[in-house]
């Protein structure tokens, strides 16, 4: 199933995408845009032009397991984009995911305006990695 990824943002929004067998992951773009159905709108066209078939929207979690405001904005958005794509969406819990991806960038040595305008593409791509893993873990 091909399944797209959102790290949802208040400003830049992260989304990656996998191939139809849930093997790799890739990075999609990076949407600078702060109203909601917009990125929405945006978001959904990348999904009929690469031809996913659900979303997963990255959850903030607070390192105890609570939900915050955070989590509350991006339960809201994943709501909104089910509702105006069709597709399913799963939330997944996001935890220390940009840590990762700002460690991955700092392995490759990306800084400055090109790691701002990645970091949240490389999250993405780590919630959809996450959540592959767990969908095979779970058949």
């Amino acid at each position: 199933m091909i399944i797209m990824s959102v790290d949802y943002g208040d400003v830049r929004t992260g989304v990656a995408v996998c191939d139809k067998n849930e093997i790799l992951a890739s990075p999609v773009s990076v949407i600078t845009e702060t109203d909601a159905e917009k990125l929405a709108d945006k978001i959904i066209e990348f999904a009929k032009e690469l031809r996913a078939e659900s979303f997963v929207v990255g959850l903030p979690k607070n390192m105890d397991g609570s939900e915050g405001f955070r989590a509350e904005a991006c339960k809201a958005f994943a709501s909104m984009l089910g509702e105006k794509s069709g597709l399913e969406v799963n939330l997944y819990d996001e935890r220390l995911t940009t840590v990762s991806a700002h460690n991955a960038l700092n392995a490759t040595n990306t800084r400055g305006k090109k790691r701002k305008a990645v970091v949240d593409a490389v999250s993405a791509v780590m919630i959809l990695e996450d959540f592959m893993a767990y969908r095979k873990r779970n058949k």
